[in-house]
């Protein structure tokens, strides 16, 4: 491919170091210390400072229908040591500065909050004495086009956007419980007191878990790890299987794996983290829908965890493109053609695949955004060289672009580019732009 190629890519706007103190007792009640220092990378001066602040979603007042809500008090802020005025509503939490923040400037937020966790929560809950810390912590905003690039919570689809950022968690546990996380430093039983460090992710999980099962592998410099909550060897087994497959497929189809260590935590929904994924129940149900889940999730360690881009205004860039790899890692394993639909079966969804979330209703947004977009995806490469394109498409797109924010004209732009494509006709079939 031509080296002259230059990529255009989204602007974070801020880039930022956290170092957090959790310590958890034996009720269940967390306290937090979080220290986020916050350059200003934009053009503009700052006035105010948003997070997302996402356990307050499953608290009493906004999650009414919960059985056993969680709780969420915020102690104390500090910007710089002083006390700043604060609001937050819903999951956004606004901070108004005393003095600007300018460009290359950095600023240090301070903030004391406590929790407690629901039950049957999304992504971050409680089940039967374990705790799934998802978007646990202030998690700064993107800041785009001068304002900060903040979508309200949906329960449905991810609304987070995120720069890259460097991690520092200190934590105290009670004894006889496992961390579980995004970072590559090893769980040790005996340990309730630790710091974990990573840098350069989209964010950081922690599981919390009551004497978690365990098998492991290497697969080259990676450590797999697979964690079940009750003794069940069969479904680790399988797992560790299918996750080493995938591992190796992606490793060589688009480029290294980036973390010393994946863990993947046989509970809860499918979801994708950094260095971790929740692959949900794969007792009962059909066998290759329970293998996907696992392959989709560590798709997304690629395509959201190198490949960045808006979830809510772009989702189809990772939630497409992840279901895309996947369907390209089954083509290596099954005799026929890729598993996609035709596109024929989307006659009755006229709708471009990357409109924002809250313009699909909530039963159309997933045919759209998983299965539309890999499908005429999966078009464009058939009529222009195939499977091996596709793949060598994507190896291409990860050198270019990790650890860069991408929109949908970016990918036009590239996409184009790389197939030599005459005209838009064949990507405004699924495509606004």
């Amino acid at each position: 491919m031509n080296q002259k190629y230059k990529t255009i890519t989204q602007p974070f706007g801020s880039k930022t170091k956290y170092k957090i103190n959790l310590e958890m007792d034996t009720r269940g009640h967390f306290n937090v210390e979080s220290r986020s220092t916050i350059k200003n990378t934009s053009n503009d001066k700052w006035s105010d400072i948003v997070f997302y602040f996402i356990p307050n979603v499953f608290t009493k007042e906004h999650s009414p229908t919960l059985s056993t809500p969680g709780t969420t008090n915020i102690k104390r802020i500090l910007v710089n040591g002083k006390k700043v005025k604060f609001s937050l509503k819903k999951d956004t939490l606004k901070l108004n500065l005393h003095e600007k923040v300018y460009p290359t400037k950095k600023i240090v937020v301070d903030i004391q909050y406590s929790f407690t966790m629901p039950e049957k929560g999304f992504r971050f809950t409680k089940a039967d004495g374990n705790y799934f810390l998802a978007q646990w912590y202030p998690m700064v905003a993107t800041y785009k086009n001068g304002s900060w690039n903040k979508e309200e919570y949906r329960v449905k689809g991810e609304t987070y956007h995120t720069a890259f950022s460097d991690f520092e968690v200190s934590y105290k546990i009670p004894k006889g419980l496992s961390i579980v996380s995004t970072s590559d430093q090893e769980y040790v039983n005996s340990k309730n007191k630790f710091t974990l460090k990573m840098k350069n992710v989209k964010d950081f999980f922690i599981a919390i878990l009551k004497k978690p099962y365990e098998n492991e592998r290497k697969i080259g410099n990676v450590n797999i790890r697979a964690f079940t909550i009750d003794d069940d060897t069969q479904s680790q087994r399988e797992v560790l299987q299918i996750a080493e497959k995938a591992l190796n497929y992606f490793q060589d189809k688009i480029g290294p794996y980036p973390h010393k260590q994946l863990d993947i935590i046989v509970s809860q929904s499918g979801m994708e983290y950094p260095g971790i994924v929740t692959a949900g129940s794969i007792k009962g149900g059909n066998s290759d829908w329970r293998e996907s889940v696992v392959v989709h999730e560590i798709a997304h360690q690629w395509f959201y965890g190198m490949i960045s881009s808006d979830p809510f205004h772009d989702a189809w860039l990772d939630e497409g493109i992840a279901n895309f790899a996947t369907s390209l890692f089954y083509s290596k394993y099954e005799k026929g053609p890729i598993s996609l639909l035709d596109v024929s079966e989307f006659q009755n969804s006229p709708l471009p695949v990357n409109l924002p979330l809250n313009k699909y209703t909530l039963g159309e947004q997933s045919n759209y955004i998983y299965a539309k977009a890999p499908t005429y995806l999966w078009k464009v490469f058939s009529e222009n060289g195939g499977k091996k394109r596709a793949e060598d498409f994507l190896k291409s797109y990860y050198n270019l672009y990790k650890y860069k924010d991408v929109d949908t004209a970016e990918f036009v732009r590239f996409i184009k580019y790389y197939l030599e494509l005459k005209d838009d006709d064949s990507l405004k079939e699924f495509l606004e732009f």
